[in-house]
């Protein structure tokens, strides 16, 4: 029976040893391996810092050639030198012009391209709304009645008056008138003309 404690017992510490195992990242330890972390990336991104400063130098140095010495050339020399500068400058700025039209132009192709596929897919881009309260939904419509009653016509608010019609005068109420004494329409051309004899 000891033997079979003894066993048990074995088992047992060898249990508890695994238990002990499985909890292997304590906080010190976490923290231990943060900071070795941040060391190594640290250490990684100022390698690549130099590294990316060394070749822009390397580039620099491609494009612009060896330095010239200033101090020591005549006023032709430094003529010469200003000139393949302006010339190199100038020759600079067509190939920018020339890139940012490109780019330009590829910017252009890509939204009617995006814009095209927009399309063809049935998705649109809705415009957000903007958003108005009824109270200036109702100023707007009074704005929109006073505008159209000022187009309307100003004579539809007038009082309506029969039209006047003369009352045709009969013969009789002529000489009453005094109007009798004139001669007849058709008595006055014969009349003229037996004056003017």
């Amino acid at each position: 029976m000891d033997e079979k404690e003894k066993r048990k017992a074995e088992v047992r510490a060898r249990m508890e040893q695994t238990k002990k195992k499985k909890g292997f990242m304590t906080p010190a330890r976490k923290k231990k391996l943060r900071t070795l972390i941040r060391a190594l990336a640290a250490e990684e991104l100022k390698k690549e810092q130099a590294r990316k400063a060394e070749e822009r130098r390397r580039i620099l140095a491609e494009r612009t050639g060896p330095p010239k010495d200033l101090a020591n050339a005549n006023e032709a020399e430094l003529m010469a030198i200003a000139k393949e500068y302006h010339d190199r400058l100038k020759m600079l700025e067509a190939d920018k012009y020339d890139l940012e039209y490109t780019v330009a132009r590829k910017d252009f192709e890509k939204r009617e391209l995006s814009a095209k596929v927009n399309d063809i897919r049935g998705k649109f881009i809705k415009p957000p709304l903007k958003k108005v309260s009824k109270a200036q939904a109702q100023m707007e419509k009074i704005k929109m009645f006073a505008a159209k009653a000022n187009q309307m016509d100003h004579r539809m608010g007038l009082k309506s008056v029969p039209k006047f019609v003369p009352k045709k005068v009969e013969e009789g109420d002529k000489k009453e008138a005094g109007e009798g004494d004139a001669p007849a329409p058709d008595a006055a051309p014969a009349e003229v003309a037996a004056e003017a004899e």
